[in-house]
């Protein structure tokens, strides 16, 4: 999740041009708000805004001046982004899980605009730095206790009845299960939770096996009904590969862009059908 320095100059321009889109959508809502309340009285009407209703909002305005000066772009290529912005312009404002805190943390926070964006990491100090530079980002401390080296004996333990059983990953019995994780993170409804942390790049690194497992029971737990949109970076690996197949489902997967996979994921209590006569893959 943390950046490139040499990213192409092409990443940069789509930036830019996406927090362009982002300001002339908030200055169009602006207009027409003006215009279905162009009967209420201009006093009534500067009591509401204070002068503010078509100012724009701080947090665009700074990540639009950041992607624009920045030598940092984010890992994930123009292609790979455009997934999930796509995914994101059509459900936006919502709730978005993001496993990893990075300098491209700013952009999806701002392509949610007026939504929850919650970003889970393994680094304290590096949250610490991230906050320092984007306070209003909302971002919480994750501990993971397995490593890159137990992901064979976890992918065998996953296939297990504890494992397959719906649940509040709080209270599962699986060794997958994240527990301990903030209590608003397991009772909020995510549209949409992306997995690209933590580090899983070499063999005493914490992997990223529980939070592939963790996400798709959380979207198949979800109490509202629906679907969620879950995305995985890096499956080039061979635990990013493995543990989205076996736990998101091929059969739930959309789309692969590179080293982006996308998953749609139904909730598992939407009354259609008994949980327990729903298999954990189609």
């Amino acid at each position: 999740m943390r950046p490139k320095a040499n990213q192409s100059h092409k990443l940069k321009l789509l930036l830019v041009f996406l927090f362009a889109a982002l300001i002339l959508i908030f200055i169009v809502r602006s207009t027409l708000t003006s215009s279905q309340e162009h009967q209420t009285s201009e006093e009534a009407r500067s009591a509401r805004c204070s002068g503010a209703c078509n100012k724009l909002p701080r947090s665009l305005a700074q990540a639009l001046i950041h992607y624009s000066t920045s030598v940092i772009t984010p890992q994930q290529t123009l292609k790979e982004i455009a997934v999930s912005s796509r995914v994101l312009g059509k459900k936006s404002p919502c709730n978005f899980l993001v496993f990893g805190l990075g300098h491209d943390s700013l952009m999806w926070s701002s392509l949610n605009y007026g939504g929850r964006t919650v970003f889970l990491e393994e680094d304290e100090a590096w949250i610490k730095q991230i906050k320092r530079r984007f306070p209003m980002l909302e971002s919480y401390h994750v501990k993971y206790d397995s490593k890159v080296n137990q992901a064979d004996n976890l992918i065998e333990v996953g296939k297990g009845p504890e494992c397959t059983a719906i649940g509040d990953p709080r209270y599962s019995m699986c060794q997958l299960a994240l527990k301990g994780l903030p209590a608003e993170i397991y009772e909020t409804s995510w549209d949409l939770i992306m997995v690209d942390a933590p580090t899983g790049y070499y063999d005493e690194a914490p992997g990223r096996m529980t939070a592939i497992y963790t996400a798709g029971m959380m979207a198949r737990n979800r109490k509202q009904g629906g679907e969620t949109d879950v995305f995985v970076h890096d499956v080039n690996r061979e635990i990013e590969d493995k543990f989205s197949k076996a736990f998101l489902c091929e059969g739930y997967m959309k789309k692969q862009e590179g080293r982006l996979r996308h998953f749609v994921i139904p909730s598992y209590r939407d009354g259609l059908e008994s949980e327990s006569n729903r298999p954990f893959c189609p």
